[in-house]
């Protein structure tokens, strides 16, 4: 019985982190893009196309974006790959 409740409690335990850990680093996300350091010509394109939070990047085809084009969205990648390792 004993090893029931554990196993439900480490389940429990376990869920609890990784809703905590996705909030926090969603909250992460909440920043303005500036704090990406991208050239200015890829920042003022997103802005332009309504983009000026960390988070708003998340889930967005690029490539419909006026004035990014693929070495923009290499140097986006490279950018946000950095801020979330950082993060996390």
């Amino acid at each position: 019985m004993d090893d029931d409740v554990n196993n439900i409690l480490k389940d429990e335990l376990r869920q609890n982190l990784a809703h905590y850990r996705q909030v926090v680093e969603y909250m992460g996300g909440n920043v303005p893009i500036q704090v990406l350091c991208l050239p200015h010509r890829i920042e003022n394109a997103l802005v332009k196309a309504g983009i000026d939070r960390v988070y708003d990047l998340i889930g967005k085809d690029l490539r419909k974006i006026k004035g990014v084009g693929k070495e923009s969205i290499d140097i986006l990648a490279s950018r946000l790959d950095d801020f979330f390792t950082v993060q996390i």
